[in-house]
């Protein structure tokens, strides 16, 4: 009896430290990410930013200083050609007026003088009463009052025309979106024109300026569609169109880029001058295709599943009559060793998914996962097309909208023992992966 005793007590210590061990320890059980394969429009684009600007802006400055005696208009009043928006105060410029005018009369006054003289002088030259010293004299006298006359005539054109500059117009029909000046305010002229005003042509057409990486420019060409957004409505999307590509490059912090204007239509006018914009180059564009997210492409399963997959597949495809060439490629592929396969992805070293000839599948071709009705992973083999850089145009005969296709696995833990007594007996439940919907 003794003996039974310490045996079962053996065994409840045995099984108090094998539960102890166990508890806390824990499980891994895989669940995959999917994704659903779509149908729409999707665009091939070149991604840029610019700002918008209206198509035509003057700076409207002085060519006279003075003080700002009126000034007219305001920050978004529209202004007509030739309307008056400033006067700058003329009594300086009266006073230069009437001081070129009295110039003027006393040169002209001179002249007369030289002429009279000139032709009495003249006369007693014929006559050999004085000499020609005294001749040339009065025929200097005359030349030098001839070109003071038109000097202060200039003079006098010079100061009426700069009377007429104290009144500042407006050049353009437009919108005045800067105004620098207030009444009282002092403008000095001497060495440069000071900006009072800027003035935008209509705002129903803009432009914006784009920034264009020199690996894209080459993609970029006049008459392109562009699509862009701006932060003041996130959900609206607008377009434009490249109007040119200048040849000028601009080198910032060693990064060559090459503006390109893109024409915008703004009827309603609720873009303004200034907005940056998220601006999208359509390079290629197809209409009503399959879709599906990068991830997808771009996801493989370790070699020691993968490769079993592919091979069975190969032979469904040979037994079918059907190509089975991507298949095999796939299949060498897959039986790599982790780490030698180069990330295989889904389409070539050309193509945004990544990969190439060390994935051992064409540039043009892909391969989707999933899971069968059965919960056991199998592959399908496609064609791609374009991409945005977040979905890429899939095509193949098994693919149809709605699918469900595996982008990632995530990994969650589970106990792997109850906690509550070493000796209560546990139940494990079986899942597997979720089933698709579709196949």
């Amino acid at each position: 009896m003794r003996r039974i005793i310490i045996v079962l007590l053996v065994l409840a210590v045995a099984a108090v430290a094998a539960w102890r061990l166990g508890v806390g320890k824990s499980a891994e059980t895989t669940s995959y990410r999917l994704v659903e394969v779509t149908q729409g429009d999707l665009f091939s684009v070149v991604a840029a930013t610019g700002n918008l600007q209206p198509v035509t802006t003057v700076q409207v400055g002085t060519q006279v200083s003075g003080i700002i005696e009126d000034v007219l208009v305001d920050f978004n009043d529209y202004v007509k050609a030739g309307q008056v928006i400033a006067r700058i105060d003329k009594t300086l410029l009266i006073s230069a007026v009437s001081s070129s005018r009295a110039q003027l009369e006393r040169v002209e006054a001179e002249q007369r003088h030289a002429e009279r003289e000139h032709t009495r002088l003249s006369e007693l030259h014929e006559q050999k009463m004085i000499s020609d010293s005294e001749f040339n004299t009065a025929q200097y006298n005359l030349d030098a009052s001839r070109a003071g006359v038109k000097g202060a005539k200039v003079d006098l054109e010079r100061a009426e025309r700069n009377l007429g500059y104290a009144t500042i117009t407006s050049p353009i029909d437009g919108i005045v979106v800067q105004r620098s000046i207030d009444p009282g305010q002092t403008v000095q002229a001497s060495f440069s024109a000071p900006q009072l005003f800027q003035i935008a042509g209509d705002l129903a057409a803009m432009q914006i300026l784009v920034s264009v990486d020199e690996s894209d420019i080459g993609q970029i060409k006049v008459g392109q569609p562009v699509k862009f957004t701006v932060q003041a409505y996130a959900d609206d999307n607008f377009t434009g169109t490249v109007r040119q590509v200048r040849l000028q490059s601009v080198t910032q912090e060693n990064v060559v880029n090459y503006i390109a204007v893109v024409d915008v239509p703004n009827a309603d006018q609720r873009l303004l001058p200034g907005m940056t914009a998220s601006v999208e180059f359509i390079i290629e564009q197809v209409k009503d295709v399959m879709q599906v997210a990068n991830a997808a492409l771009r996801y493989r399963p370790d070699p020691a599943t993968m490769t079993p997959i592919i091979e069975r597949k190969r032979a469904e495809m040979q037994a079918k009559g059907g190509p089975a060439g991507a298949g095999a490629d796939s299949a060498r592929a897959g039986g790599r060793p982790a780490g030698q396969t180069g990330g295989m992805a889904a389409a070539g070293g050309a193509n945004p998914h990544g990969g190439g000839a060390a994935g051992g599948l064409p540039a043009n071709r892909g391969m989707l996962w999933f899971t069968d009705e059965d919960g056991k992973l199998d592959v399908m083999f496609v064609r791609t097309g374009i991409t945005d850089g977040t979905s890429t145009e899939i095509r193949g005969r098994e693919i149809a909208a709605g699918m469900q296709v595996i982008a990632g696995v995530s990994t969650s833990a589970t106990p792997a023992a109850a906690a509550s007594s070493p000796f209560q007996q546990t139940q494990q439940s079986r899942s597997g992966p979720p089933r698709p919907s579709g196949f």
